[in-house]
């Protein structure tokens, strides 16, 4: 394909922000630019034009090139085509430093850059630890960084539901919107992002050398730890400028530098020149769009959701084409299994946990009880808590199926989708004010991704699964930012949903929904021949004579199955699916019968101990189940990997 100079870029972007400024203001753009020469106490079009149009113009094109420049460096640093802030949940841990920090510290002087660049920071760290420093140009690191997204997104929309005044406008702000009603902002960015863009000229020869490979380049004299850190700094930077100014906007981080190399520009200082370039244009459109549709909508469209349905298709598209490497490092090191308890030791335990959860409370005065409840306070606690033993036990069954079908222990029911198929079911259901249960919704959402993954399983490999559905759960965010940005009552029923509320919940749902699962753990324990054949190896497998594609085929449906009933009624649970199986194995349970077992039990004791929690951790408030659950394994998984060997190094 042959390149477009950069000078066609460039009034293709000029191009589109005199039409972005037209749309949005009735001046002519001889009105316009006498308004910029001369401004002064106009009429009312005029000074709309000269202290909300224009800077949001300029402030699109600033931030669209931050973003991209961000995804650039973070592309060429891990030489990983889909790494970028959204991708590797740097912009979630951001996000959540910025909602804690305003929640905890409201008068602190911490300006809300430093928090973005130390929540991002962070979770760049975690990504290393997880993921391992050395396989983040694989499918690994992209799997890592959905995993924190779901972990930090719980671990805000916990505070933000404990704090309703403040959230609203939080939510609002955070959806994503370029909207603007004076200067301030594009006068706050400027001065920090100059500085950011006279240090990136200094990177790209030793970005040219590191596409040699890591240790190439470090033979050349290159000192790549030493770049990796000033690199990676200023990629998180620059991306946290963009959030404390306008809130979350993905996918342009990762769309732009992808297109800039489909393009040619391969080398570091062209690929970030075009980037930059195709960054602000993407924002721009993005924009342009959003304040189209929202002339004919009753609500306003975020710049965040019009640049997430644009941006997603191509994701699922670039997803399809790159090649990524698949490797993966291992949570679990045979040697550090332990002793293997009895399984009765380990049902025992459980039963008690679930004694404990099912007559522990606090009394009016918030004093803690032990003891059978009331008949009517009993009828409402059983179901919640039937409810969340089922949860518990079906994600840890379909994570265990997942990973031992993908020989991937980071593989968990919320990576492949279909939860956030339910989730849009969800939204599609509120967004339409139907009369039906938005259940139908859900189910109906989590049921066509399954069908989806069915018909793609024998076309596609397990790896290519697991980056659509990373795809889809990225369209999921730009629709809710549509929906949380109205920050009204039917945005906080969503994130209650979202967050895994079993408040609901009744008698008949719950012993349907636990019916169901034990069912479908039954199946699952008849298939722990050809579970056990595939963990060996696809041709270990097929020497054996096993239909592999079938075998898989039979398998992704009821992991697929089993997502879908619990995803359909409690919104996606994250980390349970995954850290449950790998804490049985680490617990000693390495075959398959006794992992399963274990697995499940405790999947029903988290879950039971989550419900324990959110009826009396915050009393008299309650926090949804899920969340709770989500944070609990999610805590798990960084004990986990603190105590690893590769954290160390």
């Amino acid at each position: 394909m042959k390149r477009p100079s950069l000078t066609l870029l460039g009034v293709a972007l000029i191009v589109l922000a005199f039409s972005h400024l037209q749309l949005a203001t009735p001046l002519s753009l001889g009105e316009q630019w006498q308004t910029i020469r001369q401004p002064g106490d106009g009429q009312i079009e005029e000074m709309i034009f000269l202290h909300a149009h224009l800077p949001r113009t300029i402030l699109a094109m600033l931030l669209g090139a931050a973003m991209a420049l961000s995804g650039s460096l973070l592309q060429q640093l891990t030489l990983n085509p889909l790494a970028s802030p959204m991708t590797l949940g740097t912009s979630a841990g951001a996000w959540c430093a910025i909602v804690l920090g305003g929640l905890l510290w409201p008068g602190s002087a911490i300006g809300i850059e430093w928090l973005a660049l130390g929540g991002s920071l962070l979770s760049f760290l975690l990504l290393g630890a997880l993921a391992g420093w050395r396989q983040l140009h694989g499918l690994g690191a992209l799997l890592a960084g959905t995993a924190l997204n779901l972990l930090l997104g719980s671990v805000a929309a916990i505070a933000v539901m404990m704090n309703d005044q403040y959230s609203r406008s939080l939510l609002v702000w955070g959806a994503g919107d370029l909207a603007q009603n004076d200067w301030y902002w594009v006068h706050w960015v400027l001065p920090r992002l100059l500085p950011a863009l006279l240090l990136l000229p200094l990177l790209c020869r030793p970005l040219q050398l590191l596409q040699l490979g890591s240790e190439a380049a470090a033979a050349a004299g290159l000192n790549v730890l030493r770049l990796a850190l000033v690199g990676s700094l200023l990629a998180l930077w620059l991306n946290g400028l963009a959030i404390s100014a306008v809130g979350l906007i993905g996918f342009v981080s990762l769309l732009a530098p992808a297109l800039a190399r489909l393009l040619g520009a391969s080398r570091p200082a062209d690929n970030m020149r075009y980037a930059a370039l195709i960054g602000s244009i993407t924002l721009l459109l993005a924009d342009t769009l959003a304040m189209y549709a929202s002339q004919w909508l009753s609500d306003i469209l975020p710049s965040s959701a019009a640049a997430g349905l644009l941006g997603a298709p191509v994701l699922i598209w670039l997803c399809l084409k790159q090649p990524l490497a698949d490797g993966v490092a291992l949570l679990s090191s045979p040697g550090k299994s332990r002793r293997l308890l009895p399984l009765a030791f380990w049902l025992a335990a459980g039963l008690l946990i679930l004694l404990l959860c099912a007559l522990g409370s606090r009394d009016a005065g918030g004093a803690w009880v032990l003891g059978w409840p009331e008949a009517a306070i009993w009828s409402l606690r059983w179901p919640r808590l039937l409810a969340a033993c089922a949860a518990g036990m079906g994600l840890a069954i379909a994570g265990l199926i997942l990973q031992r079908l993908l020989n991937n222990p980071l593989s968990s029911p919320d990576l492949l989708g279909i939860s956030s198929g339910a989730s849009l079911g969800m939204l599609a259901g509120l967004l339409l004010g139907s009369s039906l249960s938005p259940w139908l919704f859900s189910a109906a959402g989590a049921a066509l991704v399954l069908l989806a993954l069915c018909w793609l399983a024998p076309r596609q490999s397990p790896a290519r699964l697991i980056l659509l559905g990373i795809g889809l759960s990225s369209l999921l965010e730009a629709v809710l930012q549509f929906v949380l940005a109205q920050g009204n009552n039917d945005s906080f029923q969503l994130l209650n949903w979202l967050a895994g509320s079993t408040y609901h919940t009744t008698a008949a749902q719950a012993a349907s929904l636990f019916g169901l699962v034990s069912l479908l753990g039954l199946i699952t324990l008849g298939t722990a021949r050809v579970l056990t054949l595939l963990s060996l190896g696809e041709a270990h497998a097929r020497a054996t004579g096993l239909d592999v594609r079938h075998a898989r085929w039979v398998l992704l449906l009821l992991a697929g199955l089993l997502s879908l009933v619990i995803s359909s009624q409690f919104g996606p649970m994250a980390f349970i699916g995954l850290v449950l199986p790998q804490l049985a194995i680490k617990l000693g349970a390495r075959r398959l019968g006794s992992q399963l077992g274990l697995a499940t039990l405790l999947g029903a004791a988290m879950l039971a101990l989550a419900d324990l929690a959110s009826r009396t951790a915050f009393f008299p408030n309650q926090l949804p189940v899920g969340a709770l659950g989500s944070l609990a394994c999610g805590s798990l998984l960084l004990l986990a990997l603190l105590s690893s060997p590769r954290s160390r190094t």
